[in-house]
């Protein structure tokens, strides 16, 4: 409305300085044609004020309805607390009844994919899954005021991950969906290194734990080499081309020394602190901090990723995923109850919320200010992982082909099938397939 009251008064503007250029015999017509046109130009004037009054017009009435949410369970409390405050502080959203069901984000993606129309209005889910939920037009469009919110308060690895082909769909709640390592001080002396650590592990009679056959903790070696695997999508979410070096000599070094590191008398394949014994270290993420501590007790320490030599002799630091927790909104037919959903959605992972979250059940924040409070600072794992997420790159969009062909690439070193002392041959040969079928993925 302001560029067409703005276009219409210059409009009168240039009619009167046409006026004043003209000549004395061509005046009175001019001046009738002016007259004509300023008349018609102040109607327009009058019409676009009133349009803009009832633009500006604030609703007070967002009519009725019920609203379904979806979390997972350990934030089904705290989200009811929240969504309490959300209300008492929007009374015109007085006719809305909020429900909070316990969906984890594993499995929210797959049941509103399954039935869009049933599934919750608003809710939680893994990053990894963004593709699939736009292409099943399970996400709405963040709004764009929210939208630039969203960008310039929360980080960049998190706004990357609630992105798809340029469009931002889904708001952040968390950047704590990475891995680092949980190590005994008692037995790793220095954890700045991978062979010192499993050094000591071994000299200590301990085992080191780290999943080999993951695709998402195996990148931590492809990746810290240089080598690339990544998606791109559309705008609907599909994959259009893979773009991997997995197949060069970078990749040849990280499968290498993940072939080296499975033939160490101290490693054991795994991921989760609930399933160690006799651990000495392990690579896991921020979920099972307690259980690390539990285990480690008063020699409970945690650190970023170590560095490795390859057999090329250089240092690499090892690198891997960075991954997030997202909120979406399913599209509405009712614009009202779309504006409701945004306003709810915007204040779960607002600062505030973030931050009341952490406290609550320590889940680390995306807000860069929540990032910056004290408690988050002191948080040793959510240290170690921010030291670590410098080294990574935000996860994006996979197939699900994908995870099971790196679990089989995996497999293959723990069968012994791909040994440390294979042939360069041998590793390029294992590389080249994989690679063969992941860009597949995206035919």
């Amino acid at each position: 409305m302001k560029k067409k009251l703005v276009s219409v008064l210059m409009t009168a503007a240039m009619g009167a300085t046409l006026l004043a250029g003209c000549g004395a015999q061509e005046a009175a017509q001019t001046a009738q044609e002016t007259a004509e046109t300023v008349a018609e130009t102040a109607t327009e004037v009058a019409e676009t004020a009133q349009d803009a009054a009832e633009a500006v017009e604030e609703i007070t009435d967002y009519g009725t309805g019920d609203i379904k949410v979806w979390v997972a369970d350990n934030v089904v409390d705290f989200t009811n607390e929240q969504i309490k405050a959300f209300q008492d502080a929007h009374p015109e959203f007085s006719g809305y009844t909020f429900t909070v069901e316990a969906v984890g984000e594993g499995d929210a993606a797959g049941n509103m994919i399954t039935d869009v129309e049933a599934g919750a209005d608003i809710y939680a889910f893994a990053q990894d899954q963004i593709a699939r939920l736009v292409t099943a037009g399970a996400l709405e469009v963040v709004e764009d005021s929210n939208a630039e919110a969203v960008k310039a308060q929360n980080d960049a690895g998190a706004v990357g991950a609630a992105t798809v082909g340029g469009t931002l769909y889904a708001y952040p709640l968390t950047s704590d969906n990475g891995y680092f390592l949980y190590y005994d001080k008692s037995v790793v002396t220095d954890p700045s290194t991978l062979e010192g650590i499993i050094a000591d592990c071994e000299a200590a009679g301990k085992n080191f734990y780290f999943e080999i056959n993951s695709g998402w903790y195996q990148t931590a070696f492809f990746f810290g080499t240089g080598a690339e695997l990544t998606y791109d999508t559309d705008d609907s979410g599909n994959f259009t081309k893979c773009n991997s070096t997995y197949a060069s000599d970078a990749g040849v070094v990280a499968l290498k020394k993940i072939a080296e590191v499975a033939s160490s008398k101290s490693f054991q394949n795994g991921s989760a602190v609930s399933n160690a014994t006799n651990c000495g270290a392990i690579v896991d993420g921020t979920w099972d901090a307690q259980a690390a501590k539990d285990m480690f007790g008063d020699n409970y320490a945690c650190a970023k990723l170590p560095t490795f030599e390859g057999a090329d002799g250089k240092t690499y630091q090892m690198s891997g995923f960075g991954g997030f927790k997202l909120l979406g909104v399913k599209p509405q037919e009712d614009d009202l109850k779309l504006a409701v959903c945004d306003a709810l959605a915007a204040f779960l992972s607002s600062e505030e919320v973030q931050l009341a979250r952490y406290n609550a059940v320590g889940w680390g924040p995306s807000n860069l200010n929540a990032q910056k409070s004290d408690a988050v600072q002191a948080d040793e794992a959510l240290s170690a992982l921010a030291d670590q997420l410098q080294y990574t790159i935000p996860q994006g969009q996979y197939p699900g082909d994908y995870w099971s062909l790196a679990t089989s690439l995996g497999d293959s070193v723990i069968s012994g099938e791909i040994k440390a002392d294979s042939s360069d041959e041998d590793f390029m040969k294992a590389l080249t397939d994989f690679q063969t079928t992941c860009e597949s993925y995206a035919q």
